[in-house]
């Protein structure tokens, strides 16, 4: 029985690292070696990345909310405490939508916010 060799499973899997390198600024797109490292460190802040675009995204809400509310005489946390208290569930991301493109419904809410407290 025939021996087998790795040749065409090494060749394989070298070109799937360097085909996810494809790109990178000199050797880390040619070489092996330099293009696993380059791989393995993209991929663990790719990983680091989705986390962090979740607080960013949050953050970005807060802070139109934030804006909105000042251009009606309130502050962030009285308004969301307010819109609790009247029963109005809203999510951030919603919130920052309507104060950004619906400046007299935003309004509406804040007057809402202000009769619960």
């Amino acid at each position: 029985m025939a021996r087998v060799k790795g040749a065409m499973m090494t060749r394989k899997r070298r070109n799937k690292t360097l085909k996810l390198a494809k790109g990178y600024w000199g050797g880390k797109s040619k070489l092996f070696r330099t293009a696993k490292e380059a791989v393995f460190k993209s991929g663990q802040k790719a990983y680091i990345g989705r986390k962090q675009k979740k607080r960013d995204f949050r953050r970005l809400w807060i802070t139109r909310i934030s804006a909105g509310c000042k251009a009606n005489g309130m502050n962030y946390s009285t308004f969301m405490n307010g819109l609790k208290k009247a029963g109005v569930s809203l999510n951030r991301k919603m919130l920052s939508e309507i104060a950004i493109h619906d400046a007299a419904a935003f309004t509406s809410l804040c007057e809402k916010a202000k009769a619960a407290l």
